[in-house]
């Protein structure tokens, strides 16, 4: 049963939005409250030369639907390239990065279960304005179960340009 106090639709363009270090956006479409903390659904610009870098959940699963043009994907050991239509799965446990190495705009509408990893970007987005970024940043990553992953950094560098925001 769906009552009036819960809101069953949201259109193009709406949506809380922010920007993250990298140049990946953020637009909650669906937030945990809104479903009983069983998923939250955000949307993801990402602009050209946009990376969200290395990291590794330990408590939600990611299934992203690529909207708009294209993405480069790194999930484990594996990098692909993403088009508009295709579905991509980041599991908990296994580190992945994306990146948009087009010259146009693309868009990622991201599944996360359970939903607690997207609270974690608004106080990443808030921690950035901070003078003690990394400090902030580090504790978020602690609270949220997120590990950066710079070990990775250095392939990456090497074989696609990318640099750590």
């Amino acid at each position: 049963m769906v009552t009036s106090e819960r809101r069953i639709s949201i259109g193009p363009g709406e949506g809380e939005t922010l920007r993250l270090k990298g140049g990946v956006g953020v637009v909650y479409k669906v937030n945990a409250e809104e479903t009983g903390g069983a998923f939250a659904i955000v949307e993801h610009p990402v602009p050209p030369a946009a990376f969200a870098p290395p990291h590794t959940h330990t408590r939600e699963d990611e299934l992203s639907y690529v909207l708009e043009g294209e993405i480069t994907v790194m999930i484990g050991r594996d990098t692909f390239v993403a088009s508009a239509g295709a579905f991509v799965f980041k599991p908990r446990d296994v580190p992945h990065a994306f990146w948009n190495a087009s010259s146009g705009h693309a868009r990622l509408l991201e599944i996360i279960w359970p939903p607690a990893l997207a609270g974690a970007f608004r106080e990443m987005a808030q921690a950035e304005a901070s003078p003690d970024f990394r400090e902030l940043f580090d504790s978020i990553s602690r609270r949220y179960g997120v590990r950066g992953n710079p070990e990775l950094m250095p392939e990456l560098h090497e074989r696609y340009g990318l640099k750590r925001p």
